[in-house]
């Protein structure tokens, strides 16, 4: 244990092991927990996902410059000095860094606490870093320090610690009775003193002075003669360049395809899956930057610009649409108000009457609203407005009890939600009204949304997927704009008071479990602008207590009706989203593990080790395909494992065709279940199997995919996106352990369309229902096509965030495809074109607005649009 020091009289306490990363996101947990709402400096340069946490949670203050760090200290003393900080939390990066540190801790007197974290050395367990803060945060329910670094245990490689052991870490605390005082005190801006705001301007100034020296240098440059007589020349230069890059990668891919016929017929699938911008932009790259330079995403700015702007042509096609219309339901827009400002109320108003589509009321219920102006303003919008309505309740009953007033008066056959400071796009109705009429059985709609910042620019999309129930349950997505069928919301006895802050989340499930999944219409255009306001959770993005407590009562309550046996629970990691914990089956049924071999002993052993070392579930038996191997240690290694009971090795010495070994071992396997695993697997936590089995026995389920990580910590597999590069891609490639991907989606289980056979769960029976793997793909997209066809056979594809396993494939591997392997791969590209066609570009799992392009990571902004909303 590490023993206490004194640093100007405060106690402090030094580790004795290194620490880095996982420490990092501790440390930072350990600040949000006792600093939530309060006023944080950090000096240094944290990691994004520690900052991200810190700016989320805390006022925090970021100071990130290493000249004024290292060089100047003097300005951050003179900030310390006269601004007061709850705490102040130093990144050391280098020795000098460290010095000042030195000084920067006995400026920090005033704060409540200072922590100072060396993040130059490397990883190690969470048991030290837990024991060097034990006894200076002895006052913090350790169940607290459970932060983001302790979901990864630590493997193997990570129990020794690499280099010289030297100090990583200074934590220190003054014991002050402020912070016996509930956390939940609010640290006022207003009560800074003013010198502080002075000393950061004047470094904004100078700043702001380099910058105008260095623009002026950049102008006067370009002014010059000889940059005006260059000109020609440059230009040349660079036409040249670009021919020359352009002949290089039409030589380089006619090389790589085997010929001209075979490129301009990757050309045509191009061209057919991307348009003509698609090539274009992929020419741009190759000549500019190579082709394996990642791309450039495109601005959710300029994206609107090109695609999401209506123009007076756009609203002719709709209104002539409009006219052609067989149905045309009355849309009544429920909102509950109170206190909202008056500005506020009339730009929601005004976004309603804008609608190109008529057919709507507007349902207002002003919740007893204390703001003497809000009733004002709602009889004065009323006054002009015959399709608006307004109920003034008596008492303040919040927010289910007053959207259930609005219902009261309204009179559509759909009714939308809208809250009282959000805007609708003008084609929102129109376009709700042409997803009715084109899916008459359908109940509930759902729109994409985005949100918009203080100064009313609009940011922030939220590209979401069809209807998607694994994730609905961890997740709203529904959310914005949903339109429900009156009488369903009226059959499942409207809002319900006592899930405030859910109240939505519940009533989408309610309804869902009436109306039935196939009933549910995603509308994929931006039709709903979420605003993001001081207080407002499109702002702040965290989820109150109250909140997740009702969620996780009505989410409860779905699975119940639904007949599911399982629990739900809050990660620790990922506020504001809820994880699902089903049962097992009763009878504890086998599991048969497949693996596929030839040879590589070392990577197989520590397969097969893992397996039994760290599998807490028991029913299991292993089913290993020795394809050929021929090195006597295999043989050796092969043999011994005879003395288990539960290990067969089958052997199989035919051409290599991953579909064949597998089906062949699955014919002869005894488990009820099926579990395709890679020989280069490694278990990180004991439960994969239990997470994964507990999934593939609802009903319903197909294919079931594990969350794998490359070895270095980076993500190899969070899913499979169809179409991505032309196939199929993996969704959140190479994100990081602590980060979230899009919307939370990387850490989220959901329903995919396909997972990796890396590592794969399925019923034994829906394997042989459609016929295994496909022997004609002998290496390549056997998995994505089974699991298609899975798919296509009425089940669901889930991907689990919660097994957890390494996957020890290269991931910097480039092409080592011979000419006959090349052909092969060729061939299996032709074959999943041709048998899946246009599916592949439809992923329900996906959203038509976003990227098919291997170059760009998954969820960047398409280019091109595979929808058309003014069409």
């Amino acid at each position: 244990m590490s023993e206490p020091i004194l640093v100007d009289d405060r106690p402090f306490v030094k580790a004795t092991e290194n620490l880095s990363g996982a420490f990092e996101l501790d440390v930072v947990w350990l600040v949000v927990k006792a600093f939530k709402t309060k006023s944080v400096l950090v000096i240094g340069t944290p990691s994004a996902a520690a900052l991200s946490m810190l700016r989320s949670m805390t006022q925090c203050t970021v100071w990130s410059e290493h000249a004024a760090y290292s060089d100047r200290p003097e300005t951050l003393v003179a900030l310390l000095e006269q601004q007061h900080f709850h705490a102040v939390v130093l990144w050391v990066d280098s020795d000098r860094a460290r010095q000042s540190a030195e000084g920067l801790i006995a400026a920090s007197a005033n704060a409540d606490a200072c922590l100072v974290a060396d993040t130059r050395s490397t990883q190690t367990s969470r048991e030290t870093i837990l024991a060097a803060l034990k006894d200076t945060f002895a006052e913090v329910d350790p169940l607290d320090l459970r932060g983001p670094a302790g979901l990864r245990a630590p493997s193997r490689r990570n129990d020794v610690v690499a280099g010289a052991v030297t100090p990583a870490l200074v934590v220190g605390r003054q014991r002050h009775e402020a912070l016996m005082q509930p956390w939940a005190d609010v640290f006022s801006r207003s009560q800074r003193p003013q010198g502080a705001d002075k000393a950061t301007a004047a470094v904004m100034d100078a700043l702001k002075l380099e910058l105008k020296h260095a623009h002026a240098e950049v102008a006067q440059l370009r002014a010059s003669t000889s940059w005006r007589l260059t000109y020609p020349l440059r230009m040349s230069v660079n036409t040249v360049r670009f021919g020359l890059g352009v002949g290089r990668r039409i030589r380089r891919a006619m090389n790589d395809r085997g010929g001209m016929i075979p490129t301009v017929q990757a050309a045509v699938r191009i061209v057919r899956a991307e348009g003509l911008t698609g090539v274009l932009t992929r020419v741009r790259r190759a000549a500019g930057r190579g082709s394996s330079a990642p791309e450039v995403e495109i601005t959710y700015a300029d994206w609107i610009d090109r695609f999401d702007r209506i123009d007076d042509e756009a609203r002719a096609r709709m209104r002539t649409e409009l006219d052609t219309m067989v149905k045309k339901p009355l849309i009544s827009i429920l909102v509950p108000v109170y206190n909202v400002p008056a500005a506020l109320l009339r730009e929601m108003v005004a976004s309603v009457q804008r609608q190109i589509y008529p057919h709507w009321e507007l349902c207002l219920a002003d919740d007893a609203s204390t703001d003497g102006t809000v009733r004002q303003t709602l009889a004065a919008l009323a006054a002009t407005e015959s399709r608006i309505k307004v109920v003034y309740r008596p008492q303040n009953g919040h927010i289910s009890q007053a959207t259930n007033s609005a219902l009261e008066v309204a009179t559509g056959e759909f009714v939308a939600l809208l809250d009282q400071d959000d805007v609708l796009t003008e084609h929102a109705l129109l376009m709700v009204a042409r997803a009715i009429n084109a899916n008459p059985h359908a109940r509930m709609f759902y729109s994409d949304e985005d949100k918009l910042n203080p100064a009313g620019e609009r940011t922030t999309p939220y590209f979401k997927p069809d209807w998607n129930i694994e994730l609905i349950r961890a997740q709203n997505f529904f959310s914005h704009l949903g339109v429900y069928e009156a009488a369903l919301v009226r059959d499942v006895g409207g809002f319900r008071v006592g899930f405030e802050g859910s109240q939505d989340h519940d009533l989408v499930l309610r309804c869902a479990d009436m109306a039935g999944d196939k009933n549910i219409v995603h509308i994929p255009h931006v039709l709903y602008h979420w605003r993001m306001t001081e207080n407002s959770t499109a702002s702040s993005g965290e989820a109150k207590p109250y909140t997740m407590r009702a969620a996780a009562l009505a989410v409860g309550e779905h699975l119940a009706r639904r007949g599911i046996d399982g629990e739900v629970v809050t990660p620790e990691t990922n506020v504001g989203y809820l994880r699902m914990r089903y049962a097992l089956p009763t009878d504890a049924p086998l599991v048969s593990i497949i693996i596929p071999t030839r040879d590589g002993v070392s990577l197989l052993s520590q397969c097969v080790e893992s397996i039994f070392a760290s599998t807490d579930y028991p029913h299991f038996e292993i089913l290993i395909v020795d394809n050929g191997s021929v090195e006597p240690a295999t043989a050796k290694y092969l043999d011994s494992l005879s003395q288990f009971s539960n290990v067969r090795v089958i052997r199989d010495d035919s051409p290599f065709n991953y579909s064949a070994l597998n089906n062949g071992a699955a014919a002869v396997a005894h488990g009820e279940y099926i579990c395709l695993m890679n020989n280069d697997i490694e278990m990180i936590h004991a439960d994969w199997l239990r997470e994964m089995l507990s999934i593939a026995a609802q009903p319903g389920v197909g294919a079931v995919g594990a969350r794998l990580w490359y070895p270095d910590d980076r993500l190899q597999h969070g899913g499979v996106i169809l179409g991505i590069g032309g196939v199929a891609g993996h969704m959140h490639h190479m994100l990081r352990p602590h980060e979230t991907g899009y919307f939370s989606r990387g850490v989220l289980a959901q329903d995919v369309s396909a997972v990796t056979a890396a590592c794969l769960l399925i019923k034994k029976s829906v394997y042989d229902e459609v016929g295994g793997l496909d022997e004609k793909l002998a290496v390549a997209f056997n998995d994505v096509d089974f699991c298609i066809r899975v798919r296509e056979a009425g089940y669901r594809n889930v991907w689990t965030p919660y097994a957890e396993l390494y996957h020890h494939e290269s991931a910097t591997r480039g092409s080592d495809l011979t000419p006959a392997k090349r052909e092969r791969f060729e061939r299996e590209v032709h074959f999943m074109l041709n048998r899946w066609g246009d599916l592949l570009q439809q992923d329900p799992a996906y959203n038509p607005n976003l990227s098919l392009q291997g170059s760009t990571h998954c969820f960047a902004i398409s280019e091109a649009p595979r929808v058309n909303a003014f069409a």
